[in-house]
């Protein structure tokens, strides 16, 4: 259904609907699927990534910062004030540890006073970026995005990165300029492999050829594998330290604002014994795993959604185990109601499609508001038969 030629109302189709309903499920069980929604994280240790919450009920601002796991949001914090923080890596849950004073956690009591191998920071307290402000902001009327640094894992306003954020696909990691001056190492690596900049993909297997990615703005392109110039200096080499190649090539770009990394940027890191002696010393050893990325949490998580779908998972299904827990006579009952509604709700559209009218937003209001008052009517009509 399409909006009429200058019409100004708001429009809404069910297909725009119904997509955004399966966009948001989908982020859900990436976000959350990679988590266990039933037993608190603790036993596990230093998980290596998972959903956390902070509770501001508990640990306001002011005091000392603390994590919860998915688990205990749900178990031991139900209506408490909570922080949404995603995912982080490397975290023990803290649940009615020494931070929570009296309180003890309801799924895992045993714990130790302090996580001394947790790193925190404001985002446990709801504030966010370079700008310390809460998300959502209810004093910034700016729309913007944000993106979370892989290295600190905080997030930031696209509009305070201090660089253009690319609208590419392939463009799916970023590191805060402040992470980046920690690691200065990395900004070699950004001269050469990060977007933005002329790539240059070092081929192990083919020391005479190069992959040229040409990133300009938003819109990327890979050019063809071409003859290396003959005498260069940037051939790759098993035995050779890549970083130290890049180092020598002279090639450098400014040092200032956000890095984005194009996809698998972490394969081309090198991974000789120098350099990890280097990621380790940075704190940055995480970045020679791929299985650290946020992607392959949130497809770990899609994964197990899938399999429990596959498996049986109408059981699990919210609806479903409402139904199992009613009489025959109520399940009949709410099944009647409810081919009621989607019959009553497809004659209501398809008047507006004969007729060729855009459905808006007001339009399923009202709609369900008929769907209520006819309900009131009978629930009371059925009155003057039960005294």
């Amino acid at each position: 259904m399409a909006a009429n030629v200058g019409e100004e109302e708001a429009t809404v189709s069910l297909v725009d609907v119904l997509e955004e309903d399966e966009e948001l499920e989908n982020e859900a069980s990436a976000v959350l699927g990679g988590s266990d929604s039933e037993k608190c994280s603790y036993p596990e240790g230093y998980v290596k990534r998972q959903a956390l919450y902070a509770c501001n009920t508990c640990t306001p601002k002011g005091g000392e910062p603390a994590g919860i796991c998915l688990a205990c949001s749900y178990k031991c914090h139900e209506g408490h004030d909570l922080f949404e923080l995603y995912t982080k890596r490397n975290f023990r849950c803290d649940c009615g540890n020494d931070k929570f004073g009296e309180m003890e956690c309801k799924l895992f009591a045993d714990k130790e006073k302090v996580n001394s191998g947790n790193k925190y920071s404001h985002n446990f307290f709801g504030l966010y970026c370079t700008c310390d402000r809460p998300y959502p902001d209810p004093e910034d009327e700016v729309p913007d995005e944000m993106i979370q640094c892989i290295v600190c894992e905080d997030w930031f306003h696209g509009r305070h990165l201090g660089c253009v954020v690319p609208d590419c696909v392939e463009l799916q990691e970023m590191i805060c300029e402040s992470c980046m001056n920690k690691t200065p190492f990395l900004w070699n690596y950004a001269a050469h492999i990060a977007g933005n900049v002329v790539v240059y993909i070092f081929l192990l297997s083919m020391p005479t050829q190069e992959e040229s990615v040409q990133v300009n703005g938003t819109s990327a392109c890979k050019r063809k594998h071409q003859e290396e110039p003959e005498g260069s200096s940037e051939k790759g080499s098993c035995s050779g330290c890549r970083l130290r190649e890049m180092k020598a090539s002279g090639r450098s770009r400014t040092l200032q604002g956000a890095v984005f990394w194009l996809s698998a940027w972490r394969t081309k890191l090198c991974t000789c014994s120098d350099c990890k002696v280097l990621y380790t010393d940075a704190g940055v050893s995480f970045l020679m795993d791929e299985m650290d990325t946020v992607l392959a949490y949130e497809n770990k998580g899609k994964s197990t959604m899938q399999a429990e779908q596959a498996g049986g998972a109408e059981g699990r299904d919210p609806l479903m185990s409402a139904l199992n827990n009613l009489n025959r006579v109520q399940q009949l009952e709410i099944i009647h109601e409810y081919n009621d509604m989607k019959t009553e709700l497809k004659d209501y559209l398809q008047r507006f499609a004969a007729e060729g009218k855009v459905v808006t937003p007001e339009d399923i209001r009202h709609f369900f508001e008929q769907q209520q008052s006819r309900k009131r009517r009978r629930a009371n009509a059925g009155q003057y038969y039960c005294s």
